[in-house]
């Protein structure tokens, strides 16, 4: 599919300007485990607003880490009070049910949801044509509460967005290893064909690439260099003084996870489609955040 490497190369694009946009708000996303449990926490706040009031607590929030194998108790809870810290989420003071303790995610963050959403309604529309963006953006926040439960429970149970490829996976489950990885696929032609099973980027130093993410040349050079041994990165001719190639077989690791994601977004949001008007009209907590 011609269209697709071109979409890929948006949605990567979008992520990185994402990340110099809100750094902060961004490094929320910076592993896949941090992604998934992102899309959890907003799913059971989004659930909630369903059946009583809306928000989740901290408890909630790390038996909901470990139902779904994501992480440990400590650790969901350790990224709980993150969020809170930064004010991606903050408490909702007291509910209709007399609760103190529940949290809301901030208007930012609803803001930041709604943007990802765009973004890879963009992408699905660049490959299969049609006006889902624009669908979507004719009534956001009431489109997200319905479609962010059912999305994040497909993300969830699909093994080819929770565990990428080997190559991708070194990426994928680093400190902003994704980022890096995006930063590689904006810098490959999305017309070229591989030659010799290999994509040129535009990437020559990793000390460069390191320093545009605020990460130290350390950490990013640990990362290539775990790529590289199972070869899925390489130079093309002096390291650090010639331009970095990825194997096609990292490429369709990386294209692989996207791909899956996009399938499910747009199959969850079909499904929405297919909910009436009124119970997607003034959603309970969307506002109220």
């Amino acid at each position: 599919m011609q269209a697709f490497p071109h979409a890929l190369r948006f949605l990567a694009e979008s992520f990185v300007a994402v990340h110099e946009s809100s750094p902060r708000a961004a490094a929320l996303f910076a592993t896949r485990q941090r992604w998934l449990l992102c899309h959890a926490a907003l799913a059971l706040h989004f659930s909630a607003a369903d059946v009583e009031a809306p928000g989740l607590t901290r408890r909630a929030f790390g038996n909901l880490a470990l139902r779904h194998g994501i992480a440990s108790r400590n650790t969901a809870h350790a990224f709980f009070d993150e969020a809170l810290k930064y004010d991606v989420i903050r408490p909702a003071g007291d509910t209709d049910d007399g609760r103190t303790d529940r949290v809301l995610p901030t208007p930012a963050t609803l803001s930041l949801l709604v943007h990802w959403y765009v973004m890879h309604f963009r992408a699905i529309d660049l490959i299969h044509g049609g006006n889902r963006t624009e669908q979507f953006l004719a009534s956001p926040e009431s489109i997200v509460a319905v479609v962010q439960p059912a999305l994040a429970e497909a993300l969830l149970s699909s093994p080819d967005v929770r565990l990428p490829g080997p190559r991708y996976r070194i990426f994928a489950w680093a400190d902003a290893g994704g980022l890096l990885m995006d930063r590689l696929i904006i810098g490959i032609d999305p017309d070229a064909r591989p030659a010799r099973d290999r994509f040129v980027t535009d990437v020559r130093a990793i000390s460069h690439l390191a320093q545009s993410f605020g990460l130290s040349r350390a950490h990013a050079s640990r990362i290539f260099a775990a790529a590289e041994s199972i070869g899925g990165i390489g130079w093309t001719e002096r390291r650090g003084r010639s331009p970095i190639w990825i194997s096609r077989r990292l490429y369709e690791e990386y294209a692989r996870v996207h791909a899956r994601k996009l399938v499910i977004l747009d199959a969850a949001f079909a499904g929405a489609a297919a909910v009436p008007a009124s119970a997607t009209e003034n959603p309970p907590g969307v506002g109220d955040a």
